[in-house]
């Protein structure tokens, strides 16, 4: 009888170590970034949003499927999902690309009809 209690208790400890220890990619705090795209003000708030299961593959710096960028930008806002896209962080809904291969120079275009690009700079770059 003491045998199973004892089985149990590892059992709910391991269990919460585990899910103390995926936390802080799950539950990731939202992060804003300021670009200037086509000299118009760009702002991209980057949120890990709801995750099924964090050891999905295809995770670079924290992003994992679910997560998603909301782009402020002239009068549009923009919510990208991640796509599953293997390499550094890209969004897209298809219609819409943000990427994120040069962070201090993200590529984002409209890809209806003929691809238009905007160049696009970071304003508070890393240090």
């Amino acid at each position: 009888m003491a045998d199973r209690w004892i089985e149990r208790l590892a059992a709910i400890a391991i269990a919460l170590v585990l899910w103390l220890g995926l936390q802080p990619t799950a539950l990731a705090a939202r992060t804003e970034v300021t670009y200037s795209c086509v000299q118009e003000p760009l702002v991209a708030l980057y949120d890990n949003g709801p995750v099924d299961d964090p050891r999905v593959n295809n995770q670079l710096t924290g992003t994992l499927p679910g997560a998603f960028v909301v782009l402020r930008w002239r009068n549009l806002n923009l919510q990208l999902p991640r796509t599953n896209i293997a390499g550094a962080p890209t969004y897209s809904d298809n219609k819409w690309f943000w990427g994120l291969t040069d962070p201090e120079h993200p590529t984002f275009f409209l890809k209806v009809g003929d691809r238009q690009d905007f160049a696009c700079d970071r304003l508070d770059p890393t240090t």
